[in-house]
């Protein structure tokens, strides 16, 4: 019998304290290889105290991280061989050219002869479309190029899991879309990414999947549309367009236990509904089987925006 691949990150029962304040409540979190995971909450949900906690950058009161089977809190040395860590708004110096950053880097790390470690540098630049502006001076790089530095930077020792700290801070929705392409595929070259961000539906579009946190405890965790499931936001708004059979349209909706803010507007009548995708296609079926002419059928369901708001909301609620 085969063993099982450890994880990629594991994460047990981990707890971090500030005096009496909790910022991480008993986290526990498995993120398998090869995946770009996204860690999403509003401030002071735990992100920042996770990662440093991750990247042996703090010791946390109690609990658990192995990296790719390596203990973080127990083997220290092991660990940061396997991390790339990229904190939000790393700084590069303004007086030294892309490659001399990135070669003073490489030497730090001890990759080598000068060869071997000019060969790697040309490898990371290319691996973040940075190749032309290898001459370049740190100081005359875009927000977007400047991110991409320190991310080459991050990958010059090939690390095994890269924590990024919102890698897309800042940058316009060109220079997001470029990130995004670079790690899905540094990700496909067999990396793990652990990524934190604001921007929701950057991650939404860049991880494969993702987990929500909020008062240092884990709310949900899965693909997208598991954690919409998980935060039970089923909700979504319909529109259907109608050719004929608009008061049994209306009569047959109005009975049904999932409908709710039944509006009519000319042929289009407008819903909110709050089933499942089962649900949801049971209704259309019902529709026709009552004599009731479907034109269109349109959905909008709750965006991730929307979804972290409601929790960012339920905080000053409670």
């Amino acid at each position: 019998m085969l063993a099982t691949a450890p994880p990629a990150i594991d994460i047990r029962d981990l707890r971090v304290d500030y005096g009496n304040f909790i910022a991480v409540d008993d986290l526990s979190l498995t993120v398998p290889k090869g995946e770009v995971f996204g860690l999403v909450g509003p401030n002071g949900a735990g992100k920042t105290s996770t990662f440093r906690v991750i990247t042996t950058l703090m010791q946390p009161t109690y609990g658990e991280v192995i990296l790719d089977g390596v203990d973080v809190l127990e083997d220290l040395e092991s660990a940061r061989r396997i991390i790339g860590y990229m904190p939000d708004l790393a700084p590069v110096p303004s007086d030294l050219k892309v490659w001399e950053f990135l070669e003073f880097h490489a030497d730090a790390y001890g990759l080598g002869s000068r060869s071997q470690r000019k060969e790697r540098v040309a490898e990371c630049l290319e691996a973040v479309n940075l190749t032309p502006q290898r001459n370049n001076w740190c100081k005359a790089l875009s927000r977007g190029q400047t991110q991409r530095v320190v991310l080459a930077k991050t990958l010059l020792h090939r690390p095994r899991v890269l924590v990024l700290d919102e890698p897309a801070s800042g940058l316009d929705p060109l220079a997001r879309r470029d990130l995004r392409n670079v790690l899905r595929a540094i990700a496909k070259e067999g990396a793990t990414i652990f990524v934190s961000s604001h921007i929701l539906s950057e991650l939404s579009e860049m991880c494969t999947s993702l987990c929500v946190m909020n008062r240092g405890k884990l709310l949900a965790s899965g693909t997208v549309e598991e954690v919409r499931q998980q935060l039970g936001n089923n909700e979504r708004g319909v529109t259907i367009a109608l050719l004929r059979g608009h008061e049994i349209a209306l009569d047959w909706l109005g009975r049904h236990e999932f409908v709710h803010d039944l509006r009519l507007d000319g042929e289009r009548v407008s819903f909110g509904f709050k089933g499942t995708d089962e649900t949801q296609a049971d209704l259309i079926e019902g529709l026709i089987a009552a004599g009731v002419r479907l034109r269109s059928f349109e959905e909008r369901r709750s965006s991730f925006e929307d979804i972290l708001v409601g929790v960012a909301e339920s905080n000053r609620l409670s």
